[in-house]
């Protein structure tokens, strides 16, 4: 086994670590306190420890993190192998150095230290140094295309975090609200791909240095931040949501691996490695692979025809992750494998594999496809349960967002044009199922998970195949304008069809009534097939069908009214019963108020009114409304319990739940006061200053006729009587309400009677 100069010492520690960890664990679980094991893993400097509970959970997962940081401390600390250092000159040195010192600030995000600004800008001039050293040090390589990517996108992205620091630091926020930043976001993960391909081909790198770099870019991806807490809530939220981004960084310790690794390297004579000759396999008959790399091109030609070219689109669940939980560094990558395969780039690579033939190349091109292909799958089933709330990133809204949307956009407002991911996914799965028919490895080289791999692939085929034949038609636009929009002509009014309204239901979750909801882009002919379906159960009524399907037959009868026969009978049987008691019920009000005496003024009034209708009130409140929104929304309750009075606002209480027969009077002078026959006469002033003294009830559409003397402006005395009266009929009891009014100053409340 190859020793290290300072392997016991690491290892000792690495074992100490978790050795610490492991009781912190135990003793939190017990004490009921996990911040301790918290800080000590995930957050040095307590950022999210009033949020920590005494979740057993969190302990089970600190402590496998904590082995994995141990790992990576190991890997740190052992140095370089034991015996004579390797020489490579003095630039190599260097190199190392600044890797070392790059080692040091990265071991500094665990330490409980205050952030001191300006040792960013520190780091930012050793990486600076480090990727001109290693460009120097790798340009031996045959080819120099990664050395000089390498250079110039790391140099761009060290330069950009040094003046977004520089500038966030004296008060300019730089690049905000620019959309286009991501561009330079992405630079340094452009910067390791190439370093590390580099690497890859250079005999003084251990592979598994190399492998270490991979994986520190994979979770460089998934990191919202180097070193940022980001909250997603506040106490209510799920506890794995708000402390998955300190937890991410946690573990993203591959990154410091991979600078002590290639710092160690250096200072190691590595093994010769012979390198062989990539293996070939023997070509194949021409049409199979042809059908291969044309099968991802046929959904991408479907859906160019229309004008799109993404393949997932915005609205879907692992977007929804990728934006929730990443930076826009990784959200830009998604959006570009979204479009390259929406434009059928799979067919290119699929055609480099079959004319290169090299098992490497083969292998990753069929895990590819079959990884789309899952993708696709778990997309399309989740596409109603997307969560997508906010701005509509690098997307043109003209394809996914509704007309009339307004920022931010929330999902039921986005829009799934083109046809199924699921063509995608089975296209893209049968092009890797040909791959691995025509270029599977003999038996005698095929292993488990190869052969674990291929029935998988085969299965998924197998099941996408009857779901991604949906028919594909027009689907009902369910918002209807408002009616305040066709009264000002900002909108066509539009009315919807029996049909239509039972497609529309089925898109509502308030209205389905526990039956399937559909999503808003699915064609009515297939919501419409459902729904003859159920008619059938629906007419049949058969209990053991019904029981089946775990469905009452009530409850599909409103639903299914428009569409199907049976429901509708029932349907129009209920409101015509409904229509019969309303009509008697209206009957017997109008004979109750014509059996109520006609009142018969003293003096000659100029104007009376008797309602030959019955009046009724939501609320028990007839109110007018002359003194604009101040005074109408100033206490009007009257402590008479009758009829109270202020600046154009005069509001007279009566019982919500009895019909009220109505007699209006208005007079030139003031009348003779009248209380036999009454419960309660009060009267007040009223001041009007529109000459408009109209009660109505806004809620019921209950509107009296102006009992303003020929439009008169002024003061006004009212005078309201109220009486109750029994009634043989159904209503059992009705109210009787004459309402007086007169040019008089004054604003004093008399009551002439009280309520008994």
């Amino acid at each position: 086994m190859r020793r290290h100069r300072f392997g016991r010492f690491a290892a000792g520690f690495a074992a100490l670590y978790v050795a610490a960890v492991s009781v912190l664990a135990v003793v939190g679980l017990v004490t009921g306190d996990l911040v301790p094991l918290w800080r000590v893993v995930a957050d040095p400097n307590g950022y999210m420890a009033d949020e920590i509970r005494a979740w057993p959970w969190l302990a089970a997962l600190l402590v496998p993190i904590a082995a994995v940081q141990a790992w990576a401390y190991r890997e740190v600390l052992r140095g370089r192998l034991r015996g004579e250092p390797a020489r490579y000159g003095r630039e190599v040195r260097l190199l190392r150095v600044a890797l070392y010192a790059m080692s040091v600030y990265v071991l500094s995000w665990d330490l409980p230290i205050p952030y001191l600004w300006w040792m960013s800008l520190v780091a930012n001039v050793v990486e600076l140094v480090a990727i001109w050293l290693f460009f120097r040090v790798l340009r031996g390589n045959p080819r120099r295309w990664p050395q000089v990517l390498m250079l110039v996108t790391g140099t761009l992205s060290v330069v950009h975090d040094g003046v977004i620091t520089i500038a966030y630091q004296s008060g300019n926020y730089l690049f905000a609200g620019q959309n286009w930043t991501w561009a330079l976001d992405a630079l340094w993960s452009v910067c390791l791909v190439a370093l590390l391909v580099a690497q890859a081909r250079d005999p003084r790198w251990n592979g598994a240095t190399v492998r270490a770099g991979v994986i520190a870019v994979f979770f460089s991806l998934l990191s919202s931040g180097s070193i940022s807490i980001v909250a997603f809530g506040g106490a209510e939220s799920v506890a794995w949501e708000l402390l998955m981004p300190s937890l991410l960084s946690a573990v993203s310790v591959f990154s410091l691996v991979w600078w002590a690794r290639s710092a160690h390297d250096l200072g190691t004579l590595q093994p010769p490695s012979p390198r062989t000759e990539p293996v070939r396999v023997r070509a194949r008959w021409w049409p199979l692979p042809a059908v291969a790399i044309v099968l991802p091109l046929v959904p991408a030609a479907v859906n160019l025809a229309q004008g799109i070219p993404f393949w997932l689109g915005p609205k879907n669940v692992l977007g929804d992750v990728v934006r929730e939980f990443t930076g826009s560094e990784a959200t830009a990558y998604w959006f570009a494998l979204d479009l390259l395969v929406g434009v059928g780039a799979p067919a290119v690579l699929i055609l480099a594999a079959v004319r290169r033939r090299t098992r490497t190349l083969l292998r990753g091109t069929t895990l590819s496809l079959f990884l789309l292909g899952g993708v696709g799958a778990v997309s399309a089933f989740t596409s109603e349960h997307s969560t997508f709330f906010g701005e509509l990133w690098l997307y043109p809204e003209s394809l996914y967002v509704e007309p009339g949307a307004t920022f931010p956009y929330e999902s039921a407002q986005l829009l799934s044009p083109g046809i199924s991911p699921l063509w995608y996914a089975l296209a893209l799965t049968a092009s890797g199922l040909i791959l691995l028919l025509l270029y599977a490895a003999p038996p005698a080289h095929r292993i488990r998970h190869h052969v674990l791999l291929a029935g998988l692939a085969s299965t998924v085929a197998l099941c996408l195949l009857p779901a991604a034949d949906q028919a594909r038609g027009p689907a009902t636009d369910c918002d209807l304008p408002a009616p305040w929009e066709v009264d000002t002509g900002q909108a066509a009014p539009r009315e919807l069809t029996a049909e239509q309204k039972f497609v529309c239901s089925l898109r509502n979750h308030d209205g389905a009534r526990g039956l399937h909801v559909f999503p808003a882009t699915t064609p009515d002919q297939v919501v419409l097939a459902y729904g003859r379906r159920l008619c059938g159960v629906h007419t049949r009524n058969d209990p053991r069908e019904l029981a089946r399907l775990k469905i009452g037959r009530a409850s599909l009868t409103d639903p299914l009214a428009g569409i199907c026969p049976s429901a509708t009978a029932i349907v129009e049987a209920a409101k015509a019963k409904q229509d019969e008691e309303i009509a008697a019920m209206q009957a017997d009000a109008q004979a109750m108020c014509d059996a109520t005496p006609r009142h018969r003024p003293r003096i000659k009034p100029a104007r009376a009114i008797r309602m030959k209708e019955p009046q009724w009130t939501d609320y028990g409140v007839l109110q007018t409304y002359e003194g604009g929104e101040e005074e109408a929304a100033s206490d009007t309750d009257p402590g008479n319990g009758l009829v109270s009075s202020s600046r154009g606002i005069l509001a007279v209480m009566t019982h919500p739940d009895f019909d009220l027969c109505v007699t209006l009077e208005t007079y030139t002078r003031r009348p003779p006061v009248e209380t036999k026959g009454w419960d309660e006469v009060v009267e007040v002033g009223y001041y009007s200053p529109g000459g408009e003294i109209v009660l109505y009830d806004s809620l019921s559409g209950t509107e009296l006729p102006n009992l303003a003397l020929d439009g008169r402006k002024g003061h006004y005395r009212i005078r309201v009587h109220h009486a109750w009266f029994p009634w043989k009929g159904e209503a059992e009891s009705g109210q009787r309400l004459l309402i007086m009014a007169y040019p008089g100053k004054g604003d004093k409340e008399v009551v002439h009677r009280k309520r008994r």
